[in-house]
């Protein structure tokens, strides 16, 4: 079916049936706005996350339910990273003509299928026609209460530095995808990516972490900016990098420096976080039963930028940028 056969408002009718009311909800799909009703003694949490089509993704390597899962995934990842339990949201698409009804339907029936296992609702959004690729842009709101946002500010020296479950298994599928292999864990990772909601909500209500952003542009970048705003420094220790089986099995045949890969890959959408020593005994128990683990891969340190070393002390020379907007490609 093409979209000129059931126009925008019919576009917006086919996902505002999928889409079921949430709790907080009190008007949902149909007029100019919604209205929630905010938790009393939270504070309410937005992000805004928008994927292009040629940048962002690539229609020859995923399929519409995965990109739907995916355009959700990368704002629920930056909710858990502040602690924040998800709540609400918004879609906007620019849509070209080409794209038949069917691919927005499975993508809408990937996103609402994630939504769903956060208990977060679709209440609005637009659509429009691209001239040339498709754009997806998410809006999601979370709350969580003030006490236990947990911000990129509050590192300190001494503290310890953790990453839960494992780094460059996204980077890795990327560079499978680039050789036309369609699947494995790590293609699965890229395309699929967990975000880390109940792990961050559960390191929210222990106050355990005193720092804390999610893997998106790659560990060293995003370190970077929790050092920059805590004004602190940190040591990274490389031999304690966690790596997947299928990372450690295949990423030397796909790429000269899998060490690279791991530290400024990106999109592993992880949660990396800092806690202070005295207490980095209790991550294991705080997050037993979230679905994830945490390793210690470092120490924050006084000064500034971060240092990686090997396992026999030596510091290794690497890049400290991430992946940015207008001076790289992906």
């Amino acid at each position: 079916m093409k979209l000129r056969e059931i126009g925008e408002f019919g576009l917006i009718d086919r996902i505002a049936s999928r889409a079921a009311m949430g709790p907080a909800v009190r008007i949902g799909i149909g007029d100019d706005a919604a209205a929630t009703e905010p938790t009393p003694g939270r504070l309410i949490l937005t992000t805004s996350d928008m994927l292009v089509e040629g940048v962002h993704f690539d229609l020859s390597f995923t399929d519409p339910y995965r990109l739907g899962r995916k355009s959700l995934a990368v704002n629920l990842s930056d909710i858990a990273a502040m602690g924040g339990e998800p709540r609400d949201f918004l879609l906007s698409l620019a849509i070209p003509p080409r794209l038949p009804v069917e691919f927005l339907d499975r993508f809408t029936e990937g996103m609402l299928s994630l939504a769903d296992e956060h208990g977060v609702t679709l209440i609005g959004g637009d659509t429009c026609r691209s001239p040339a690729g498709l754009v997806i842009s998410v809006t999601l709101h979370g709350d969580q209460r003030p006490e236990r946002i947990i911000r990129r500010t509050g590192a300190r020296p001494g503290d310890r530095l953790f990453v839960t479950g494992t780094v460059g298994d996204s980077a890795l599928g990327l560079e499978l995808l680039r050789r036309r292999v369609r699947e494995g864990w790590a293609v699965e990772r890229h395309l699929d990516p967990s975000p880390r909601v109940a792990a961050g909500l559960a390191l929210a209500a222990a106050g355990l972490a005193t720092a804390m952003i999610d893997v998106s542009d790659g560990l060293l970048a995003d370190l970077g900016h929790i050092l920059e705003q805590s004004g602190c420094g940190a040591r990274v220790e490389a031999a304690r990098l966690p790596l997947s089986p299928f990372f450690r099995e295949r990423a030397s045949g796909e790429t000269s420096d899998p060490q690279l890969l791991a530290l400024a890959g990106g999109e592993d959408y992880e949660l990396l976080f800092a806690v202070s020593a005295v207490r980095e005994g209790e991550v294991a128990t705080v997050l037993r039963g979230t679905g994830t683990t945490a390793t210690a891969i470092g120490s924050i340190t006084a000064g500034s930028g971060a240092t990686v070393v090997a396992g026999d002390g030596r510091e290794l020379a690497l890049p400290r940028g991430g992946y940015n907007h207008f001076s790289s490609g992906r």
